[in-house]
Formats: C-alpha cells, structure tokens, sequence
C-alpha cells in the first residue's frame, strides 16, 4: 500500500507520477479634533460614550502630558442598549454547551488599559482547555485568549496608544466578548495591510510558534523538523516559520487536503498518523537518526514526539490539545542526552524580546512572508457551535468569532 505521504516537490514534477505527491508551491506570496479652545483631543465613540483624550501643551510645542480619558455621553442618543456588552461565558466548566452568549457589564479600564473594540476573535487551543477543564474563578466568566480590533478609550498612564489605533491584543481570559480592557503592553500595532482577523491568531499562535522553534528550540538551517499537530493555529505557524529559516519540516496531520495546503506553507513531507507510522517515517527519511527538534502542541502525542527525536535533539511540549493527562516516560530521553522542554506563553509575552518578535511577525504578514490561514468565521452569538467545531472537524488553521 502507497504511503499517505505529501511531499514537496522541484518546480516542474509531474504530480501524477507517484501517489501522494504535489507540486510544490514556492514562497508563499500570500483622527485628531479640536474642541473648545484650541485644545486637541482624539475623540471617538462606542456604546454611547465618547471617549477624549486631551493633549496638553507646552509653549509652542503639543506633547503628551498629564493624558486623561474622560466620558461623556453624546448629546444626541445613539441606537445602542444601556451600558451592556454582548460576550460569550460560563458558569461551570464542561462541553461547548456550556457557553452562553449574553449581557455583561462593559469592561472598566485602569490607568494603564485599552479598551478594545472587538473586531474578531480567535479561538485558541487554551481556550478550548480552558473551558473544558478549568472552574471560572468568578461566574459568569468571559472565556478567550486573543482578539483584535479598535481601541476606543485609554487609561491615564497610557502614553503609546491612542483611540482610534488598529491593535491586536492577548490576556488570560476577556476575549469572548464586543469590548475588552487588556493593559497597553499586551497589545500591538497592526500595519494598514492586516486585517483584524489575520492579527487576532498572530501573538499566541504565531508568538508560541516562534518561542517553541527559536528559544527553546534553537532551530537553525538545516535542522530537520517535526510538527505534530500541524493543521492547528501553532501548527501552521511553525511550518512557516520553519521553512523561513530554512529548515526542513516534517508535518503531522491527517487528510488531503490539509496535507496539499502545508505543503503549499511550507512543509516538505506531510505524514498521515492515522495510516503510518510517524516514528518510522521520520526515520526512513533521516537516515534512521531522528529529528533534530519536534515541537509538539498536541500532548497527547508525546510519546510518539520523544521516540522520532534524535540523540540530544530537542522535544518542545506546548499545550495539551489533545486533552487528558500528560504522561511521558523520560528514562530514554536521559539515555539518549535528549533535551525536553516546555512552554506556557501566557509568563513570556509582555517580554520585550517576545513583543519585538510579535511587531515583525505582523510585519511578514503584511509584506506576504507570512500567512495566517482562517478555517471558519462564526457571530460570536454562535460561540458554543464554534467551539464545538474547533474541537470536532479536521480544521486548518484558526476558527474566529465575529462579534
């Protein structure tokens, strides 16, 4: 029987030729107003507020001084319903039923929050774990990781964001929801040519990504790679990302269509796990030696990971989408001077290293180095059935929330 296996081949290859095989792809080419007195302030509107913040001056010159957010309401009404937000919660952990969408109090901002304007939503594998596994501290909970959108307010120690600002932004929990207040250092400046949608998966997905290859990693060019779990939202990152560095990359998922678009990311092999082996093909194509590094997001699958590793290659565990206990036998890994690692990025992005890494990933986005693969869009009054389709369906890439 053919191997499933998707390999990237010369420009040219007849795809025909050997079952399993595509042609490879190549480089993926994927308001200031003045009100009363002369005094500038940047004004907008959300909800029925306003929101200003003054500019105060100096002499001849305007520098940011003593900035303060004030609210007020409009003089004429908008259509809008009270100071509620619509936002996705639970009250006990358990299934995707558990959600439900409803009125909550619009989020308050302290001296050093944003308040966003939420554009999209995406969902991330903590978000999944989240609300299967862990009791909300506080009922209802807004669940959710990532979002994107506008910033319409600002706090007073706020001096680098202003109302009006595209940003992309991650906290522990808050995204599920039509407002979110997050603190200004977690958030990021998008280009004009993101969409909101591209950057919601950029800082957890791609920023794990990039942490798990480079900094626990130590990927370099050459290595050989192996991605379990490669259609997820770290998945798909890391083969870019990868492949960008000019390492080789082994890919782990099922199906082929998901196999042909990580060929066309950047994956030189895509190994079917529920036909073959992926220890045995990873050592047919090293020579029987193993991977330099396997970044492995699935947890479930570590066993596995630890076996396809070379002597004194790098295992990185992130995140358990797999769901269940985490159990790995360490003994060969001792024997054979392997390194494993782990990672949470919730401790490590408001670091500047990882905040520059972000700012120049949504940069390659924006040139078309980078691509951010969307799976599905659903209304975020529908949250229940996205995650449910985020846990069950064979996806590629990440599923959002449109509010």
């Amino acid at each position: 029987m053919a191997y499933p296996r998707w390999q990237a081949e010369a420009p040219g290859t007849d795809p025909g030729r050997r079952h399993g095989v595509v042609n490879q792809a190549g480089p993926i080419a994927i308001a200031a107003t003045h009100i009363g007195g002369g005094v500038p302030r940047y004004a907008t509107q959300m909800h029925g507020y306003r929101c200003y913040r003054t500019v105060a001056r100096s002499g001849t010159s305007s520098q940011m001084g003593g900035p303060r957010v004030s609210l007020t309401r409009p003089s004429v009404s908008p259509s809008w319903k009270g100071t509620a937000m619509k936002a996705a919660v639970y009250d006990h952990n358990g299934p995707p039923e558990v959600l439900r969408y409803t009125d909550m109090p619009d989020p308050e901002i302290t001296s050093r929050d944003v308040l966003i304007r939420v554009e999209a939503i995406s969902i991330e594998g903590g978000d999944l774990i989240n609300r299967r596994d862990a009791l909300p501290g506080r009922a209802p909970h807004i669940i959710g990781y990532a979002a994107a959108g506008t910033v319409i307010a600002i706090g007073d120690a706020v001096a680098d964001r202003k109302p009006g600002d595209r940003v992309t932004s991650w906290g522990l929990d808050g995204s599920h929801a039509e407002l979110r207040a997050v603190p200004a250092d977690q958030t990021w400046l998008l280009p004009p040519d993101v969409s909101a949608a591209e950057a919601a998966a950029i800082p957890i997905g791609f920023g794990t990504a990039h942490h798990c290859l480079f900094a626990r990693g130590q990927l370099s060019g050459g290595n050989i790679v192996v991605v379990q779990g490669a259609a997820g939202g770290v998945g798909v990152a890391a083969v870019q990302l990868a492949r960008l560095a000019g390492a080789t990359v082994l890919a782990v998922a099922s199906g082929e269509d998901r196999a042909r678009k990580l060929i066309e990311l950047g994956a030189s092999t895509v190994i079917d796990h529920h036909v073959e082996s992926v220890v045995d093909v990873v050592r047919e194509l090293t020579g029987g030696l193993g991977a330099d590094l396997v970044v492995d997001p699935v947890g479930s699958t570590l066993p596995t990971s630890l076996a396809a590793l070379r002597d004194e290659g790098i295992l990185v565990a992130v995140g358990n989408a797999g769901g269940g206990a985490l159990t790995l036998d360490l003994w060969p890994a001792v024997q054979r001077n392997q390194t494993v690692s782990g990672v949470f990025m919730g401790t490590m992005l408001s670091r500047p290293a990882a905040r520059q890494t972000i700012d120049t990933m949504l940069a390659d986005v924006a040139e078309g180095r980078l691509s951010v693969p969307i799976d599905s869009r659903f209304s975020l009054a529908e949250a229940a059935a996205a995650h449910r389709h985020a846990e069950e369906n064979k996806i590629l890439g990440r599923v959002l929330l449109i509010p």
